[in-house]
């Protein structure tokens, strides 16, 4: 499977400490859209200090107009007051939901926890319908879980 292979690759990125955090994010985010064919956007949003808002972080994919994104506004607002992962399989079938692009079909946000608290996380759009398993959550939550480790 694709995604015990790359968590080989995310270890390796994680630690490398020649780089720089955001630096070592972007890798991760380039490694996922790269070798998984159904991430088309990949992205890190992080708690902007005591604010109730999410702050872009690295991420590749189209650009987007979405760098700052309120508590509880689209799928990543949601996440952060929820602390849960979110798997939407049909972006039109979501209320709350901020469009990026009309070629994204689906989303999957899950949270970053440092000492038990939210502090970001990593979202990823597909032009996919319904792309996402529960192997796709497990992943990202391996990921996270590293991603944490070096924060």
């Amino acid at each position: 499977m694709i995604f015990e292979a790359l968590k080989t690759n995310v270890e390796t990125i994680v630690s490398n400490t020649e780089n720089s955090t955001n630096e070592r994010l972007l890798h991760i985010c380039q490694l996922l859209e790269k070798n998984i064919n159904y991430y088309n956007w990949v992205g890190f949003y992080f708690r902007n200090g005591n604010k109730k808002e999410l702050i872009l972080g690295p991420y590749v994919g189209a650009p987007t107009d979405h760098t700052i994104i309120p508590f509880g506004k689209g799928i990543c607002g949601q996440v952060a007051l929820s602390n849960k992962n979110f798997v939407v399989p049909d972006v039109t079938a979501q209320d709350n939901y901020i469009a990026c692009s009309i070629s994204v079909k689906a989303e999957i946000v899950v949270p970053i926890f440092v000492n038990g608290e939210n502090i970001g996380q990593i979202d990823i759009d597909s032009n996919t319908p319904d792309p996402f398993t529960e192997s796709d959550e497990r992943f990202l939550e391996f990921v996270c879980h590293k991603v944490s480790e070096m924060l």
